[in-house]
């Protein structure tokens, strides 16, 4: 029965991927491997992190693999896995549109559902309002195509989600989890709040109802609300629209009436770091904000060309001036040096009548990403400030994008950002001061915890005011 199962699957995902469009040429899929191969050999920042045998091993394997596709689907699907290779967030291989305009994400026709990482299990935390009775929220997919969720994710979906840190990547591979070309079907077992569990076998399809319960918000730019004891609530969405700076001013004589403060920034994949600061230099007392420091490769070929023939030994020996132009080289023959940026620093011209220092909690979770990241490594030193939720999304940079064959894209990450002191925060997140997560049944009540726990946090440290 499992081998009958197992044919009929293939069969379908046959059907599926056979609509996908066949538009590049054997060539063309080279060029493109080739492409972004070289441009990641040459411009990506953490190269020195990866091993590059293997990084060469695979792209030379791949220049038969690619030619071999049979359609545009599969040949992006290996460019992303071989990206996804590189670990890093702000590296990425983007399919073309007529490729995405045949794909569904857990959309079965008459509903679809959201699946969310809750614990590394792929929980449901939304479906299509008409089904809710049907299919609850925190209903637990356990089985996919007869293999259990986690080895189905790491075998077929983890190996293509490019992330710098492990738990965004089983986010981002949570909510692929049923990704697929239009008529792909998945055999399921789900496990029901009450733990009964049930086979369902569905088939990807548009579904033309597009709520979902419960609801998931569109978030404007910014948003503004009070709360009790004069706590002023204010959502930072965004980074990217620079409209955000004049929401805020345009509140600032209210802002200015609270006694508390909650930032929430769990919502903010990002954007440009100047937005973030912007606003931050109301919130505190300093004249100098430190922001990350930077770098990013440095490449001059005579120096690649002198350095293949120096040894540890020549940077460290000799004149300052030799050890310096011998360490340049050497470096440079193995892509590994650097032109400092340095730590960036905004002077704050306001006065200290403008500005607004209230215990304030900001709350950051997983996709809190790059430049309110970089917010939160301004704000690193404030004392009235806390961090309240889970680790941001630990990566962001400058990244180079790049045109591919057939209208698909790619980004590859130019610039290594720390904190100030040379701490790294890409690869591991910016860590919360008071770790909370929602749990399936938070989702199962529509609840909020980590707002809940700012609330707390702050009537008990009401007091909580820098010197």
């Amino acid at each position: 029965m499992k081998n009958l199962l197992l044919a009929l699957l293939c069969f379908g995902a046959s059907a599926a991927y056979a609509q996908m469009p066949n538009t590049l040429t054997p060539a063309e899929k080279v060029y493109g491997l080739s492409k972004f191969w070289q441009e990641v050999n040459y411009n990506f920042v953490y190269l020195n992190k990866i091993d590059r045998n293997q990084w060469d091993k695979d792209y030379q394997s791949l220049i038969t693999e690619v030619q071999e596709t049979e359609n545009d689907y599969e040949y992006f699907m290996l460019l992303q896995k071989f990206c996804a290779s590189l670990k890093d967030g702000h590296t990425n291989v983007y399919l073309p549109k007529r490729v995405t305009d045949k794909l569904q994400n857990a959309s079965f026709g008459d509903f679809r559902f959201v699946i969310t990482n809750i614990d590394d299990r792929a929980i449901i935390t939304h479906i299509t309002p008409n089904k809710k009775d049907d299919i609850p929220i925190g209903t637990e997919i356990i089985e996919v195509n007869g293999m259990d969720t986690q080895s189905y994710l790491e075998e077929e979906v983890l190996p293509y989600v490019s992330s710098s840190t492990d738990y965004v990547r089983m986010d981002k591979a949570n909510r692929r989890l049923l990704q697929g070309p239009t008529g792909t079907s998945f055999e399921m077992v789900l496990k029901y709040p009450d733990g009964q569990t049930e086979a369902m076998n569905l088939t990807l399809t548009e579904t033309q109802d597009k709520a979902v319960f419960p609801e998931i918000k569109r978030r404007p730019p910014m948003e503004f609300e009070w709360l009790e004891d004069g706590t002023a609530y204010i959502s930072l969405n965004t980074f990217s629209n620079p409209e955000i700076n004049s929401l805020f001013t345009e509140k600032l004589s209210e802002i200015r009436k609270a006694k508390k403060m909650i930032l929430d920034l769990r919502y903010n994949g990002g954007g440009n770091t100047n937005i973030g600061t912007d606003i931050l230099q109301y919130l505190t007392n300093d004249d100098v904000l430190f922001l990350s420091a930077s770098e990013s490769r440095l490449h001059i070929p005579s120096f690649k060309a002198w350095g293949a023939w120096k040894t540890p030994k020549d940077t460290i020996e000799g004149s300052p001036e030799s050890i310096a132009w011998n360490k340049q080289a050497f470096l440079s023959a193995r892509d590994d040096y650097f032109h400092e940026f340095g730590s960036n620093i905004t002077k704050v011209d306001l006065k200290m009548d403008e500005r607004i220092v209230v215990p304030t909690v900001i709350l950051i979770g997983n996709n809190t990403a790059s430049a309110a990241e970089d917010f939160l490594i301004a704000a690193d030193n404030q004392e009235h400030m806390t961090k309240i939720g889970e680790p941001t999304f630990g990566s962001t940079g400058q990244p180079l994008r790049i045109v591919l064959p057939g209208r698909g894209s790619a980004r590859i990450c130019t610039k290594k950002d720390t904190y100030p002191d040379g701490r790294e925060f890409v690869g591991y997140g910016i860590q919360p001061d008071i770790l909370v997560s929602k749990t399936v049944e938070d989702f199962m009540n529509d609840g909020d915890p980590v707002l809940d726990k700012a609330i707390e946090f702050l009537k008990s440290n009401s007091s909580l005011l820098p010197d």
